[in-house]
């Protein structure tokens, strides 16, 4: 006889939700069961039990604790457990209480900001010609075109044209139109009808966030903007976890696949088409700029031989692929969809987002000696000295995106993100994005902490809290199972917003790896921060950052701020230029070549330099 179904009511600020939970899923995690149900949890930490963002609240019925098979039941207050670590106990009921913070369902900080400092032709990947009558062969017609558009690279007909067109040569004027296609183009369509307005469309694949740009591919004007978590979060926090999972489950490459097109890509695209009240047979190509891992798991290819040695990718090179090949369901009036462009990247961890970024802020083109810094989900360091590009990746983890952290989340309505300290007698000031209630924090606002805490000498250059400060003001303070930690806010309900010592230490460890990274290339180079010209500080986390802080805390180490110029994201403005410009593909990827990647892991003074720069630079307290 096989057990009964489970009824599992949940409860959110945003109304209540019944699900039908069947014996074969009762073993499922609660994270697990409510991800199915489009209700995921801020499992920040990866779901291995050491943060609380997937907390929630038992209000009746029981949980069993996976690992050690205790029994929950509930009482007469709630009772607080993480998501991760619990399942559905026996009984046929049971209801839960979604706290706010606990639901990944803020909306993101757009990060479609960027700073382009190199100029561009406007030669875009799809272009429509009009040419007079009198055409009477292929030959001409490549020839006419070619001159036209006073084309270097050869223009050839499409074939699947070929049987088509000796009937179009009549009287009337042609619209022709070609396509890039890496040393060609191709004429892929010939008629005398007017064509509508055509749309480019430019996005970057980040792990955390995917940022889309829709664009009048006929004047490189941005028509909108849009940007969201990528779906694939719910899966796994970093790439890493994402590779893992597809070792152990080869359905997972076709399931983090759909997490991107059909969870985030289309549904941002769909939005965008809807804004500017265009269509989608007017989208004629995509450019798409993303870290190698996202642009195998975007085409369907497994990515778990770069998460082994010799890390190797399946490929590098600029690649096309019809939008169809990848289930992106936009087609025209003849039923051809637009074709993607995928940017050419260096090396498994030195991918497109990073060629576009070197392009678009200029950095290859600089006198230099110039860094390109992008501190996000994974910590990418570029230097550029004489002819000679030197990169690496950091093993600096997602903890400024809020992972691993007690009270971390992702820049959105709600997070904290700036901190400061009033000294004597000791508060605190909260910024807060969106200003909505406080939910948690974000990594701009830790890095604040770093920096200001540090300054007033509330915390030790070991990241502890000073007791004498602690004694003083007691009220900041509570001692709960992450140890001391400081109350930053009162959140909603009855849980503190808090940063411990365990916190802490985590970030220094993130920032760390960062400063570490920098001064590695430095070093390889003969150089040192003060012979930077120009520090390009890239992404999102970097458009909202205080630079004179992450200088202070230790995260740009020896630099000053009249060397950083904040770039934004570098990655979308780079698939931007190559929509509208197909001469940047060639120079992507002669950048991808000429990279030479920097493996920290084999770098002999690497781990010298990480446990040096663990502690916080010392400054002198304002007290």
């Amino acid at each position: 006889m096989t057990a009964p179904r489970i009824h599992l009511e949940v409860e959110t600020a945003k109304g209540a939700h019944a699900i039908v939970v069947t014996a074969a899923q009762r073993s499922k995690r609660l994270v697990e069961l409510l991800r199915r149900e489009h209700l995921p949890l801020n499992t920040r930490c990866g779901q291995r039990g050491l943060c609380d963002g997937c907390v929630v609240e038992l209000l009746s019925g029981t949980l069993v604790h996976i690992a050690t098979g205790k029994i929950v039941t509930a009482g007469d207050k709630p009772i607080s457990v993480r998501g991760c670590e619990h399942r559905l106990g026996e009984g046929d009921g049971v209801r839960i209480r979604i706290p706010p913070r606990s639901l990944l369902a803020y909306e993101p900080q757009v990060v479609s900001e960027f700073r382009i400092n190199v100029p561009r032709a406007h030669d875009p990947l799809w272009q429509q010609v009009e040419i007079a009558d009198g055409i009477t062969s292929a030959e001409e017609l490549c020839r006419v075109v070619a001159s036209q558009q006073k084309r270097r690279r050869p223009v050839y007909l499409d074939p699947r044209l070929a049987d088509s067109f000796a009937g179009q040569a009549g009287g009337q004027r042609l619209r022709v139109t070609t396509e890039y296609h890496d040393d060609r183009w191709l004429i892929t369509n010939v008629s005398d009808k007017p064509q509508p307005a055509p749309l480019g469309v430019a996005i970057d694949i980040g792990t955390t966030t995917v940022a889309l740009l829709l664009v009048d591919l006929a004047n490189g004007g941005i028509l909108a903007h849009g940007a969201d978590f990528n779906a694939q979060i719910h899966y796994g926090e970093d790439v890493v976890t994402r590779m893992n999972l597809c070792v152990n489950d080869a359905t997972m490459v076709g399931q983090l696949q759909d997490a991107v097109v059909q969870r985030t890509i289309l549904p941002l695209l769909t939005s965008a088409l809807v804004t500017t009240k265009a269509t989608a047979a007017q989208v004629r190509c995509i450019s798409i700029a993303g870290n190698t891992t996202m642009l195998h798991l975007l085409t369907g290819i497994d990515p778990s031989p770069m998460g082994m040695v010799p890390f190797r990718p399946v490929f590098l090179e600029h690649r096309m692929t019809p939008a169809a090949s990848v289930r992106l369901a936009l087609r025209d009036g003849d039923g051809v969809g637009p074709t993607l462009h995928l940017l050419p990247g260096a090396a498994a961890y030195i991918g497109a987002d990073l060629t576009a970024g070197i392009f678009a802020s200029g950095l290859v083109y600089d006198d230099g000696p110039s860094l390109l810094v992008d501190a996000g989900t994974n910590g990418e360091i570029i230097l550029k000295h004489g002819d000679r590009l030197l990169g690496c990746a950091t093993a600096a983890g997602p903890a400024f995106e809020g992972s691993g952290l007690a009270n971390g989340i992702r820049a959105g309505d709600g997070a904290i993100g700036h901190i400061g300290f009033d000294a004597e007698p000791l508060a605190v000031r909260t910024e807060v994005i969106g200003n909505a209630a406080p939910v948690g924090i974000c990594g701009s606002a830790y890095v604040d902490f770093l920096a200001e805490a540090r300054r007033i000498g509330l915390i030790s250059h070991t990241g502890r809290f000073d007791r004498a400060v602690v004694a003083r003001a007691r009220n900041w303070f509570i001692q709960n199972k992450y140890g001391l930690a400081l109350r930053v806010a009162r959140g909603q309900g009855v849980h503190d917003i808090i940063i411990s010592e365990l916190d802490i230490a985590r970030l220094l460890q993130a920032k760390a790896a960062i400063a570490a990274g920098v001064l590695t290339l430095l070093h390889r180079a003969g150089l040192q921060p003060r012979d930077i010209k120009q520090l390009y500080l890239a992404g999102g986390f970097g458009m909202h950052i205080n630079v004179p802080n992450a200088i202070a805390c230790g995260l740009l180490p020896g630099f000053s701020p009249e060397q950083v110029q904040v770039v934004g994201n570098t990655s979308l403005a780079g698939a931007y230029l190559a929509l509208l410009d197909s001469g940047v593909l060639d120079a992507l990827t002669r950048i991808g070549k000429q990279l030479e990647v920097v493996e920290l892991n084999l770098d002999p003074g690497f781990e010298d330099r990480f446990i040096e720069q663990l502690p916080l630079p010392d400054q002198a307290p304002d007290r």
